[in-house]
């Protein structure tokens, strides 16, 4: 019953992928430009879902993976083909994750949220000065690909991020991340190496973050760091996961189709508080569903957790 409901949910996820592929030769731009970033949503949060949704550990921290993407991508800019810039933009991001995971992810708890949200800003802050002694207050991208060519790739990263979240949730590193989240101080008595799995998990979750702030730079054609680097993206992000639920596939997607095409109904109907009735809706949801749409949606349907 099991395997029939899994392939089930593979085909109907198949049957989604292409869809969406087809959208571009049936909507309109400016329809399709909302999609995009709903695909782009999407993939953030289950990037983000692979460190933080596992190991309970809440980071804001991917505003600066996204960020150093766009920049590296920016740098590279008619120097090397797209399709080897927006990989080297992940593999940077990465790369940060590393190097920066080794002292972040040794304190816990609220400290480890400002921790990550002050290294990025620092980050986001030497690219501004980095960029001031280059004499530049921006940079502007001539010759961008097309929207399509866009949101093809970036429902490939979208695809990409889900099955890598699928896969870690359903290896021994994701049955580690949930014992570290249950409890870090017990999971490590029976053998967990709680240090070394987070850090695989956070440099893994920095990847796609890195890619997706490449095309999403290439999409605006403009880069100003303030923008690149806005920890608005880390804040959008956990909001996402806290709507849709944060610790398996569709719950990200969830969030992300609920927040964006909410978000886009209420532009159009209350562009002067919108934002007020986004943050109502937040504290609703934190106080009356704290499990997200997805364990809501397991509560009412009666459906098992796999």
């Amino acid at each position: 019953m099991i395997q029939k409901r899994q392939i089930g949910l593979l085909v109907l996820a198949a049957v989604a992928v292409l869809l969406f592929a087809a959208l571009p030769w049936a909507v309109g731009p400016y329809p399709l430009g909302v999609w995009l970033s709903l695909l782009m949503w999407i993939a953030l949060a289950e990037s983000w879902a692979m460190f933080s949704g596992l190991s309970g550990y809440v980071s804001l921290g991917h505003a600066v993976f996204y960020g150093v993407g766009a920049y590296v991508t920016v740098l590279l800019w008619q120097v090397v083909p797209l399709w080897l810039a927006i990989p080297l933009g992940g593999a940077v991001a990465g790369l940060l994750a590393l190097v920066l995971g080794w002292p972040c992810l040794r304190v816990r708890g609220p400290y480890f949220v400002i921790l990550t949200l002050g290294v990025s800003e620092f980050v986001k802050y030497l690219v501004i000065s980095s960029e001031a002694a280059l004499g530049r207050n921006g940079r502007l991208l001539i010759g961008t690909p097309s929207l399509t060519v866009l949101f093809e790739a970036m429902l490939a990263l979208a695809v990409v991020s889900a099955v890598m979240l699928q896969l870690v949730r359903s290896s021994r590193l994701g049955t580690g991340l949930l014992a570290i989240r249950a409890d870090e101080v017990a999971a490590e008595a029976v053998g967990v190496n709680a240090a070394a799995l987070k850090l695989v998990s956070f440099t893994l979750s920095a990847f796609i973050p890195g890619m997706v702030g490449g095309l999403m730079i290439l999409r605006s054609t403009y880069f100003e760091p303030l923008q690149a680097f806005s920890p608005t993206t880390s804040f959008t992000i956990v909001t996402i996961a806290i709507l849709g639920g944060s610790d398996e596939v569709p719950g990200p997607i969830a969030g992300a189709l609920f927040l964006v095409l909410l978000s886009e109904l209420l532009w159009a109907r209350a562009p002067e508080i919108y934002m007020i009735i986004l943050g109502v809706l937040l504290i609703l949801f934190v106080l009356f569903v704290p499990e997200g749409l997805l364990g809501r949606a397991r509560r009412l349907f009666g459906s098992a957790r796999p």
